[in-house]
């Protein structure tokens, strides 16, 4: 079972940065998806960013792109999803998640819907105020 835990989720002033991190373990095999979602009160979860383990494909909502990068890493047993947020906006807030999938080819299609992601850590708040 792959088990996500988040960290990094902050209050941060409009314009500024912040660099969120996941760490995810239990994976048994190579061929699986990460992602970074985010929902805001009284919205549905969306998709923030996206990247394919099996060619390292990344892939963008429209609403961050060009203000997002998603990166990882791996040890042996765990890896490491982050994503860098700059020039944040008010619209930015909400709990950020990382997610998980087995199903690639449907979670690619589907995004930024959270469609075919299995497994979600517990989620981080991120809140842009001043």
């Amino acid at each position: 079972q792959v088990q996500l835990v988040e960290s990094g989720g902050a209050l941060v002033q409009p314009g500024g940065s912040l660099k969120l991190a996941c760490a995810a373990s239990g994976f048994t095999s190579d061929h699986y998806a990460l992602g970074w979602f985010r929902q805001a009160p009284g919205k549905e979860r969306e998709g923030v960013a996206l990247v394919s383990n099996s060619d390292g494909s990344r892939h963008y909502a429209d609403s961050v792109q060009g203000r997002v990068t998603i990166s990882r890493d791996s040890t042996k047993n765990t890896v490491y999803l982050y994503l860098h947020m700059n020039g944040l906006k008010p619209e930015d807030t909400g709990i950020y998640y990382c997610a998980a999938t087995a199903s690639i080819a449907r979670a690619v299609i589907e995004f930024p819907a959270p469609a075919g992601f299995t497994s979600w850590g517990q989620g981080t708040q991120v809140t842009v105020s001043s």
